[in-house]
Order: C-alpha cells, then structure tokens, then sequence
C-alpha cells in the first residue's frame, strides 16, 4: 500500500485542516514542505498547474483540495467517519459552507493592516509584498469576491453568535453531536485567526466556540515524517496509477472518457491542468497527465466547485 503524503506548508489553514483530518482518523503520513507563494516546481510537476495548498499524494495518484482529500481518507479508513450515517448530507453542505463563506470571512479580517503587522512582523518588507502579490493573484479570476473588512467585521458577531448558539443547545460535544468533517472545515478558518493576538479575541469572545475549537485540535495531526519534494517525485515516477472507481463514467455537459481537456477550480486558484479525461464521477473528476519528473499520473479533482472545458 502506498504512503499517504501530505504536500503543505505550516501556516496554511486549509493545510491544518487535513492535518487534522489525518489526526482524527489516526493515520501514519509523510510531509513534503511547499512553498507558500509561486514557484512551486516539484509540486506543479505532479499536479500540472493546479497550486492550492495542501495537495494529499498517494503513489502516482494526486488528490485537490481538501472536501476530496477527506473522502479519500475515509476509503483509506473508514472510521472514526467524516460522513456520519443520516448526516452525510447535513456535514457536507455545512462543511462547503464553512470552507468558502466562514474562511472568506477570516481571510478579510487577518489580511487588515494591524493583523499583518503582527503576523509577519519577522519578515522583510521585500517578503511580506512579494507574498501580498502572490495571494492578490490566486484571488483573481475566479468567482470568489473580496470582502471588505468592514462587511467582514459586520457579519462576524452573527456567524458566531448562531455557533454559540448551535454548541451550546447540542446534545454532543461537536456540532452535530458526533465529530464530522463539518468540525474540520469550521475549525480552520477559527485557527487561522486565533494565530495572532490582533484577531483571536474574535474566535476568544465566544466560549462554547473557544472550548468546542480546543477538542477538534486535540485530535491533532497524527503520526508523521518528513519526506523531500524530490523523494515524493520518485515515488510518483515509480508507481502505477491506481484502477479507476467502479462507477458509471457521468458527465451531462458531453465529454467523453479519453478526451483531452483543461480542469480548473471556480472561485480561486483558477490555473487550468490539462491532460485526458479518464473519469467523471458523482463527487470526483480524474485526469491523466504525463510529466517528464512525475511520470505518468492521475489528478483527482472534486466535482463540485471544478469545471472541465475543452483543450484549447
């Protein structure tokens, strides 16, 4: 069987989230450090452009964002769930939630002038405008709009007085009770801002929230070792791309399997991977590629929130 390996970079709240999914579901990993800003070459030779952070490898099989990140883990493992039994629905919707409308909202509220003061108060000038640009360019031309700080600020007492609200009336220790992926996509955004003392009297102010985030990091990140870009480029050289799921091949808008295409996301990071199309599932999208460090691998994508269009 091979490796889980975890593409990421500490400071990255997306990348703390599969951290920590790996940490609930006790897992053994490899981390590969990425980059926090462009270029990221190693990565880019297994993903094809694709360069949001984390990205989970396993053998010549690379895996996007974090909503497919954690249904890959739960075939690698399926319990502790991340989909409990008659809430798969209610924890993926609210997960989806979190992940874009919660996350914008702490992005806009970290980025402010005081937050960035503190966060990178170690960094050259040089540095801090060099990682402002590159963030300025994973924001553009997708569908995700920016937030100003103000609405940010303006929102934010609703979002977490209806989270005390929801933790302090649940019967369980989690927000539907039991732990579920919906406690992992919350808890990131709320990590991110508890990081500097300029924005985590936000997460602080709300106790059932400040104790609720405390058991979700105590599940922590599991077991791990560190692995070279270049080694996790030889693993993917020297494996086979796993068999592809035992699912109909669905796709409504006319591509076929075997065709050439482009797969980017649609609210951010919108950089286009090419390759063929071998599989369109219900949740998940695989494209095949060849590159001359990686070999031949495959690219899961998740459906929803990619799109696919033809190969220009």
């Amino acid at each position: 069987m091979s490796e889980l390996i975890l593409h990421h970079y500490p400071t990255s709240p997306f990348a703390e989230k599969a951290r920590l999914l790996l940490g609930f579901k006790g897992l053994s990993w490899r981390s590969v450090k990425i980059a926090p800003i462009l270029p990221k070459p190693d990565l880019t030779a297994l993903t094809g452009g694709y360069r949001k952070t984390p990205v989970l490898q396993v053998g010549a099989d690379i895996y996007c964002d974090t909503s497919l990140i954690a249904r890959r883990l739960e075939q690698e493992k399926a319990l502790p769930a991340f989909f409990p039994e008659g809430q798969e629905m209610i924890a993926a919707t609210f997960a989806a939630w979190a992940d874009s409308v919660v996350f914008q909202h702490a992005v806009s509220l970290v980025f402010q002038p005081e937050s960035i003061a503190v966060r990178f108060g170690n960094l050259p000038p040089e540095a801090i405008k060099a990682f402002l640009a590159d963030r300025a360019g994973l924001f553009s031309g997708g569908s995700a709009t920016k937030l100003s700080a103000e609405q940010a600020r303006h929102q934010w007492p609703t979002i977490m007085a209806r989270l005390e609200q929801q933790l302090e009336r649940e019967q369980g220790d989690f927000l539907f009770g039991e732990p579920s992926i919906a406690d992992f996509a919350l808890a990131h955004p709320m990590w991110f801002l508890k990081a500097t003392p300029v924005t985590s009297p936000l997460v602080d102010a709300y106790p059932a929230v400040s104790a609720w985030l405390g058991r979700v990091m105590g599940f922590g990140h599991g077991a791990f070792s560190e692995m070279t870009s270049e080694a996790a480029l030889d693993v993917a050289r020297n494996a086979t791309p796993a068999a592809l799921p035992d699912e109909q091949f669905d796709e409504p808008n006319g591509f076929e399997p075997g065709q050439q295409v482009v797969i980017a996301a649609t609210d951010y990071g919108v950089d286009p991977v090419a390759g063929e199309l071998l599989f369109a599932g219900r949740e998940e999208l695989i494209l095949r590629r060849e590159d001359e460090r990686a070999g031949v691998v495959h690219v899961h994508f998740p459906r929803f929130g990619f799109r696919i269009d033809k190969r220009v």
